[in-house]
């Protein structure tokens, strides 16, 4: 995967220039209208001309910042119109992420890293990191990596990253056992190396961590961005009418049914579409605390995390107790992940879990623990604290198998692990690889926007199969289309 990312020039790392501001020098362009190859999408100019300090017009009953009434045009993501922006970018430009997990993150410092200023929306109400997520709960207090378990590395440039939060103290390796548990009770150990990281105190700090020694990262949160508009040159986006922030370039840094509903009427129909195509799975996450140890099946060496194999309901077991902090006394805090195939058909609106759905998951995911160890049902203690969550979007099926994508003419671009894979390092080398990316463009397309297009056709492909390398270099039997949502 990692070769998409340095076989191409467009991608090339831009880390050994000063880190300033970016400045750009240009002449106006003269506005140009272009025809779309679908039929089914128009295309709006987008110029930067004066407007008396005018600002968008909202959408009730006056007339929209397009010209023209966009109720009427703008219904569906295939029909929309297509903005393309012909003025060029602002001398210092800003650029906006929309998500704040690894991908958008990395993208942020790697934009500061090449003298460009960028602002981090994020919806994360407790802190930043999407499916980086740690959980506490006081007063004990009770943590919980409750989404990434750990990590590994095998590209060079992710190597260099991760050796700075080594140094920083940010994470530190996973020395516990790791290993595969059979139905029944069986585990086999899995290798000592690769190395496997994980973030000290969670996941959730490191990601709070990475953009606090910024210059030119300013980061927004909780917010959720809910309207892109094209107007004056620049992309304006707000929250529920609220305006925050005019950007010369944009960034969407998540995915899902959130992502798919601002995207329908932004004026990006190409890169709407491609969104659109990524289907994902959902994965149901029991956090559950013990006052004793789990019963370790007889022969296995105490182990702290395992990948479950031949339950339904139970794809992985962590201790995060032993994990995090090396702390085998009470209280014991696991987390356990559900299969992929066990979470489609328990699907519900993870925004509304139904009580009687909450009780039927638990009690099933706590009797495949019973099975994978291999003790008698209804035998296992029972969890003095549990909580449940649905991942309703947890891992892709499928992916173009590209670092990024991006629209040049409406100057907005994509990057998620999905788009390599499923784990940390694609997330972060698909920010890298946008990050530079866009410096590129803004450094070169006077005259020539449409060289810098990527992934804006590219077909999707299954990822069922795909190589237990979503943990790079961790050799495993077991089935990756369960464990890819762990990584």
């Amino acid at each position: 995967m990692s070769n998409l990312v340095h076989s191409r020039s467009s991608f090339s790392s831009l880390s050994s220039l000063t880190v300033q501001p970016l400045k750009l020098h240009r002449k106006p362009l003269a506005s140009t209208i272009f025809t779309s190859s679908s039929s089914k999408t128009s295309t709006l100019i987008c110029s930067s001309k004066p407007n008396n300090g005018r600002k968008p017009m909202s959408r009730k009953g006056k007339k929209s910042s397009y010209g023209t009434s966009r109720r009427s045009i703008l219904k569906k993501t295939f029909t929309q119109e297509h903005v393309t922006f012909t003025f060029p970018v602002a001398d210092d430009p800003h650029v906006g992420i929309i998500g704040g997990g690894m991908a958008g993150l990395v993208c942020a410092l790697s934009l500061e890293k090449i003298g460009i200023k960028s602002t981090v929306f994020d919806t994360g109400n407790h802190g930043l990191g999407g499916r980086m997520g740690t959980r506490k709960i006081d007063p004990q207090p009770l943590i919980f990596d409750h989404a990434a378990q750990f990590f590994t590395v095998s590209n060079p440039q992710f190597a260099e990253l991760v050796d700075s939060w080594l140094e920083k103290g940010l994470i530190r390796q996973w020395q516990g056992t790791i290993g595969e548990l059979e139905v029944g009770g069986q585990f086999v150990p899995l290798p000592s190396l690769p190395p496997k990281y994980v973030g000290v105190n969670g996941m959730r700090p490191l990601a709070d961590s990475l953009p606090s020694q910024t210059r030119m990262v300013n980061v927004v949160r909780p917010c959720w961005i809910s309207r892109l508009e094209p107007f004056n040159g620049m992309w304006h986006l707000s929250e529920n009418g609220k305006p925050c922030g005019q950007f010369d370039v944009i960034v969407i840094a998540h995915n899902g049914k959130c992502a798919n509903r601002l995207l329908a009427s932004s004026g990006l129909p190409l890169i709407a579409r491609q969104m659109k195509k990524l289907d994902l799975s959902s994965i149901w996450a029991l956090l559950a605390a013990f006052e004793d140890p789990l019963p370790i099946p007889s022969g296995a060496p105490p182990f702290e995390g395992a990948f479950v194999k031949g339950v339904d309901s139970v794809s992985w077991m962590g201790n995060n107790s032993m994990k995090l902090f090396s702390k085998n006394n009470s209280p014991h805090c696991w987390t356990i992940f559900s299969t992929a195939a066990f979470g489609r058909r328990n699907k519900v609106p993870q925004e509304n879990i139904p009580s009687a759905t909450a009780e039927k998951v638990k009690t099933a995911m706590l009797e495949g623990v019973e099975a994978a160890l291999g003790i008698p049902k209804s035998s296992l203690q029972m969890p003095y604290y549990s909580r449940l969550q649905l991942w309703g979007a947890a891992l892709p099926t499928n992916s173009p198998g590209i670092p990024f994508i991006f629209d040049p003419h409406g100057r907005a671009g994509i990057c998620g692990d999905w788009l390599l894979g499923s784990n940390l390092e694609s997330a972060a080398l698909s920010g890298m690889a946008l990050a530079n990316h866009i410096g590129d463009f803004l450094r070169s397309a006077i005259g020539r926007p449409e060289e810098f297009a990527v992934g804006l056709h590219n077909e999707f492909h299954p990822i069922e199969g795909h190589d237990i390398g979503q943990f790079s270099g961790l050799e495993s039997r077991a089935n990756p289309k369960e464990l890819q949502h762990l990584n």
